[in-house]
């Protein structure tokens, strides 16, 4: 008996690999107009807080993505002269290009808004960098940010690339919006 219950003709195969079911919110925008001297639109479907690190500044923004588990930093730091102007724009540099060690590209494109004096760099970062995505927006005289998105979870680009260009058009929208107060 033991040798009939071992001969049963079942048929075993793995099953194949999951995949995360991903949920895309709509697309719906709201204005910050915080205490900060800088406005812009960014996703219904996120939440901002201010950063909590102990160095951190005023108007230093953490836009929390929660459903991607996914955060955009952004700082903000007044400009004073053109020694800290040009070493803020150094560090921007700087931070996108420590990730030339994981990443297979970095690509460098200009924003130029000059109607509303908003000038910058945005970085895209491919492979599994720690960030793929870093800018910086200016008027070139007295203002300055940088945003960079980090991902909560170990930098595979194979598996957040959907999730990852999601939020880069929620990126482009608050970039497209910015303006200085």
């Amino acid at each position: 008996m033991l040798l009939q219950a071992c001969s049963g003709n079942a048929d075993y195969s793995p099953k194949p690999r999951g995949f995360y079911r991903i949920i895309y919110p709509k697309k719906s925008y709201r204005e910050y107009t915080g205490g900060c001297p800088i406005d812009f639109q960014y996703p219904t479907y996120t939440f901002l807080e201010p950063d909590r690190r102990p160095d951190a500044r005023p108007c230093w923004l953490d836009m929390q993505f929660p459903q991607f588990n996914a955060t955009l930093h952004l700082s903000y730091q007044p400009v004073t002269s053109k020694k800290i102007f040009n070493q803020l724009v150094e560090d921007a540099r700087t931070f996108a290009f420590k990730h030339t060690v994981k990443a297979t590209a970095i690509d460098e494109g200009l924003i130029r808004y000059p109607d509303k004096k908003v000038y910058g760099i945005y970085y895209t970062i491919d492979g599994n960098a720690a960030s793929s995505s870093q800018f910086f927006l200016t008027d070139s005289t007295r203002h300055y940010l940088r945003g960079s998105l980090y991902f909560n979870s170990q930098p595979r680009l194979d598996s957040i690339q959907p999730v990852l260009n999601f939020i880069k058009k929620d990126i482009d929208v608050m970039i497209k919006s910015f303006k200085w107060k």
